[in-house]
Parts: C-alpha cells; sequence; structure tokens
C-alpha cells in the first residue's frame, strides 16, 4: 500500500471516529471546562499534537510495515467504548480513544511507527478524568496528610491547633482541608509541566522520569506548606486571612513557587546530563527533529 493510499484511508478512518466520538469528546471538553481539576486538559491535546509532529522527520524515515495486530487493538479499544457507553462508565469510552489511535497507527504504519508515536500517544492520558473510585482513593489520603504536616508546622510555629482528621481546630477558627485542598489539582498540574518541561529540555530516559517523579514530593510538600501558611495567617490575622481572595491568591503564590522548586530540580538534572557521555542520550534537547525513541 503507497504512502499516499494509507493517507486517505487514515483520512476517511478519522472522520468515522470524528463521529462517533463526537459526544465522548463533548463530555470530555465539558469536564476539562466546569472540573478545576482537570482543566489543564486543554493543552494536552495540542501539546501531544506538537510532540508527534515534532518527530515527523523521523517517522517520515521509517518503513511502512502495517500490521493485522492493529486490528486487534482497535477491536479491543471499540470493544471498551460499547461497554463503557452501555455502562455509563465515562473512563472506559474515554480511554478507548487512545487505544483506538493506537490501534490505527500499528494497523496503517506498523510497530516502529507505533513506538515513535508512544510517547505523544501515551500523554494524552493526562487529559483523560480519573474515575471518581481511584480519584478519591488518592485525594483522601492527600487530604490527610495535608492536614497532619500542616498541623505539625502549627506546633512547630507554636500556633495551638488540634487536629481532627482533616480538620485543624485553632484558637481562632476552623479550618477543614477539603478535597480541593488536598493538593491533587496542583499535584497532576504540577506532574503534566514536569512531563513537558523535561521533553524540551533533558536529552535522558533517567532524567525525564527523574523529573517526573520529582514533581509529586514538591507538590504534596507545597501544599503541606500552603494549609500550615493558611493556618498561621488565621492565628497572626484573622479568620478572613483563610478564606476570599487571600485563599485563592496564596494557591498561586505556592504554585509559582512550585514550579520554581520543579525549575530548580530540571537544572540540576541538566547540570547532571552534561557531565555524563552523550551515548545515554535518547535525544537531542527538544525543538528539532530526533530520532525515535523508544519509551520517550
Amino acid at each position: 500500500m503507497s504512502r499516499s493510499s494509507i493517507w486517505v484511508s487514515a483520512a476517511v478512518v478519522l472522520a468515522a471516529l470524528a463521529v462517533t466520538y463526537h459526544d465522548v469528546a463533548a463530555g470530555l471538553v465539558r469536564q476539562w471546562r466546569t472540573d478545576d481539576n482537570y482543566s489543564h486538559g486543554f493543552v494536552v491535546l495540542p501539546l501531544a499534537l506538537w510532540f508527534a509532529w515534532d518527530r515527523r522527520a523521523a517517522v517520515r524515515a521509517l518503513p511502512l510495515e502495517p500490521s493485522r495486530w492493529g486490528l486487534f487493538l482497535l477491536a479491543g479499544s471499540l470493544a471498551l467504548l460499547v461497554t463503557g457507553t452501555l455502562g455509563a462508565e465515562l473512563f472506559l469510552s474515554r480511554i478507548s480513544l487512545i487505544g483506538v489511535l493506537a490501534g490505527l497507527v500499528l494497523f496503517f504504519a506498523g510497530r516502529a511507527h507505533l513506538r515513535a508515536l508512544a510517547f505523544p500517544l501515551a500523554f494524552l492520558l493526562l487529559m483523560i478524568p480519573l474515575p471518581a473510585l481511584i480519584f478519591n482513593r488518592i485525594a483522601f489520603p492527600l487530604q490527610l496528610l495535608a492536614s497532619r504536616a500542616g498541623a505539625t508546622a502549627l506546633e512547630w510555629a507554636g500556633v495551638p491547633v488540634l487536629r481532627e482528621g482533616n480538620v485543624l481546630v485553632l484558637a481562632t477558627t476552623t479550618l477543614e482541608v477539603a478535597e480541593a485542598c488536598s493538593g491533587i489539582r496542583s499535584l497532576v498540574s504540577l506532574l503534566t509541566l514536569a512531563i513537558v518541561l523535561g521533553q524540551f529540555s533533558l536529552r535522558t530516559r533517567w532524567g525525564r522520569g527523574a523529573l517526573a517523579l520529582a514533581a509529586v514530593p514538591v507538590a504534596i510538600a507545597a501544599n503541606a506548606g500552603r494549609v500550615s501558611g493558611t493556618g498561621l495567617a488565621a492565628h497572626v490575622w484573622s479568620p478572613e486571612a483563610a478564606e476570599g481572595f487571600f485563599h485563592a491568591f496564596s494557591g498561586w503564590i505556592v504554585f509559582a513557587a512550585t514550579f520554581a522548586a520543579l525549575l530548580a530540580v530540571e537544572r540540576l538534572i541538566v547540570t547532571i546530563e552534561q557531565r555524563q557521555p552523550a551515548h545515554g542520550a535518547i535525544g537531542t534537547p527538544r525543538m528539532a527533529p530526533t530520532l525515535p525513541a523508544r519509551g520517550a
């Protein structure tokens, strides 16, 4: 099959997908717009397209080796769509879209192309909201962790505090570390930023992985600092300091601080990479076409 025939076939299939996944995509965009935990979804798709475009030279150099295994992946992913639709399980319906795209690449172009495009496809996972069951299993421990760390920091600062679960009782007010204050929102956003930053500035697989992993403790520590800072402000100034504008503004300040910390980690990794032989690299710093990177 020639490349032109493949492009025509792929265009027809993508048009069919647009019709099939119209409702799924509309629901996904609606949740990005209304759920602050996943508002970063708006930037994930354009970035994934950019990552795929950045690999265009390497992809063109690969031989076309269509694989029938792509049909199995495609059929399995469509089965997920049907299951998710019939069971009203949004996660299955949405995740099936990524499986369908991977199946199409495998069927029309082959395994080498799928490996070359694995990262852009995997990056799309960040735009899919987690099922509520999994989300709550992550958010609730983070709430308790932030409450415990916040209470400990306040005690170190000499502020009398009583912690009952995720509630901090101060002399002047009571603070509840709600789900929105669990830190999962900043954790997901910072993780996304770390992955993007690693792709643009780091050249080794370990470096990118380390930067992504560093986002987790940085986000958790920053949220604990925000909780304790809010309690301290409420104790020193007034309970109003823990509400409204001041509370929202502190969130932006803390996120900026976490991003600065992430940049510091990234600079450290860059320094380590520069001291290592270049053979460990999986690509040059981004902004230039690179060879396909397995698992990158």
